[in-house]
């Protein structure tokens, strides 16, 4: 009973951040907080025994938040070089 109450907690954290990623003003807060979305997939997971996919969830989700800061960071510079506004 106490790992069914752990399992609803975690998918309500997922709709939560879900909702949060959404509703999210700036891009970088987006992006870390898909980290933490990617982290509450890897717990879940892990809980209900599929460990081989918590590992994915946990290696996919580290190596795409770099690449998504890197592309954000990347598209500021660029704006920065060509004169327009940064936001």
């Amino acid at each position: 009973m106490p790992i069914l109450i752990l399992e609803g907690i975690l998918l309500v954290a997922m709709i939560a951040i879900a909702i949060g990623i959404i509703m999210g003003r700036k891009l970088l807060s987006a992006i870390i907080i898909y980290c933490a979305f990617s982290l509450t997939a890897m717990l879940l997971y892990a809980l209900i025994g599929a460990a081989d996919v918590a590992f994915t969830e946990a290696v996919i989700g580290t190596i795409s938040t770099v690449y998504f800061i890197i592309a954000v960071k990347s598209v500021h510079n660029r704006r920065d070089k060509d004169g327009r506004k940064k936001e």
